[in-house]
């Protein structure tokens, strides 16, 4: 089937570009997990202290606990009673001369109101000679409701879940929690030429790898995506795209959105009723992405939304513009402000066309800064390329020399 003369479309900039999709964020709804698999999710309801923090009195170190008094009025040998072993019910001081050992985590026994570690005493045959001359009260104790009061705020909502998080479910019996629920996500590669990792490619073809690429950038935001492989024909991609829309909140494509005689894809989204928003940036690499949304009826009368990010299918076209475009998208969709990260230019560096470029960089940290040393590549092709790279730093549009010590926008994929 020929394809039919796709009508040109204006370029437009990054930034119009990120703000036409950040406009086209989507809820997609919240659901109750349980609290060890929610690193990484984003809560959805506030947190609050189901006790004071810490809930008593807690012992900071392994020693003796004794009375301030008894120490001001000169002792300094203090018979032990007994332990204080963490875990176990408060037990209480009977003589104020004597001392109770204390284990760290231990509930405070009752009469003590001092902890001193065991590195400041000597003991000998049952008793405790301190060998410090001052000391103060409530010394080595936590005490309790310090940290947090019964009913106080502990995770506000659309917070991002970290171990930091995990810890504090656990301490307050928090075994399920509500987090942002993930669109269902399929990426789509395109292409007669692709075949599967396993292939042995003939000389014309090579194995598919930006698909890879994408289901491993959509992991590192928690997300699980499902795969499919279109080839380059008009039929066949319109039934199965169909489907796709009808099954899927999000569709990532890489592939046959240039103008080459098989990119069928902007011309089968437009007949399948996807409103196309923008087609084609001023952005290198990267030029030709193509977005848009579905909004439609099903037959029962349900509303279908989907949204739509086309890629480029050269390797760093498809990587690039998922750093910069879906992650912010993705972001925003589950109540997450957005992030911005900056480096210092390590390099003099010269791009004469009038666009947006992404350039792969090294990233460093020197005297507290963050430097991005550019690593000239093979252009949009070369993924080999990725490994040796940190990062892209964004270079705008306005000007065509970049001066070392300057400072852009990077998107960063590896830390250090």
């Amino acid at each position: 089937m020929q394809k039919k003369e796709a009508s040109s479309s204006p370029m437009i900039s990054v930034e119009k570009a990120l703000q036409t999709i950040l406009q086209c964020q989507q809820d997609f709804g919240s659901e109750t997990i349980s609290f060890e698999h929610s690193p990484g999710r984003v809560l959805k309801e506030a947190l609050f202290a189901d006790s004071d923090f810490p809930p008593f009195n807690r012992v900071c170190m392994d020693g003796i606990a004794l009375q301030l008094a008894a120490f001001d009025s000169g002792l300094r040998s203090f018979a032990i009673e007994g332990v204080q072993a963490a875990g176990s019910p408060q037990k209480t001081l009977v003589n104020i001369q004597n001392c109770l050992e204390v284990m760290t985590g231990a509930v405070l026994p009752r009469n003590t109101d001092i902890v001193i570690p065991y590195e400041q005493l000597e003991i000998k045959k049952g008793v405790a000679q301190v060998k410090v001359n001052q000391v103060r009260f409530y010394q080595n104790i936590h005490e309790k409701g310090s940290d947090k009061k019964q009913g106080d705020l502990l995770i506000s909502t659309n917070k991002q879940i970290t171990a930091a998080e995990i810890g504090v479910m656990a301490t307050v019996g928090k075994t399920h929690v509500r987090v942002a629920k993930q669109p269902k996500v399929i990426v789509i590669s395109t292409g007669d030429e692709l075949v599967e990792v396993s292939e042995i490619p003939l000389k014309h073809q090579i194995r598919k790898s930006n698909v890879h690429s994408l289901v491993s950038l959509l992991k590192e935001k928690h997300i699980s995506a499902d795969t499919a492989h279109l080839p380059d024909d008009k039929d066949r991609l319109k039934s199965n795209i169909e489907h796709f829309l009808n099954s899927y909140d999000v569709l990532l494509f890489s592939g046959a959105v240039s103008k080459g005689k098989f990119d069928f894809l902007p011309e089968v989204l437009e007949e399948l009723g996807v409103k196309k928003l923008f087609h084609k940036v001023k952005q290198r690499p990267g030029k030709p992405f193509w977005f848009g949304q579905l909004n439609s009826l099903r037959e029962d009368k349900t509303q279908k939304k989907a949204t739509i990010f086309a890629f480029p299918g050269n390797p760093i076209s498809t990587y690039v513009n998922c750093l910069k475009y879906f992650y912010p998208w993705i972001r925003k969709s589950t109540g997450l402000n957005l992030q911005n990260e900056t480096a210092e230019l390590g390099a003099e560096i010269h791009f004469q066309p009038p666009m947006t470029y992404f350039l792969q960089v090294t990233l460093t940290s020197q005297n507290g800064k963050c430097i991005a040393m550019p690593l000239p590549g093979n252009g949009s092709g070369d993924l080999a390329n990725l490994v040796m790279a940190d990062a892209f730093i964004e270079l705008p549009a306005d000007r065509n020399t970049f001066q070392k010590g300057e400072v852009y926008p990077v998107l960063r994929y590896r830390s250090f």
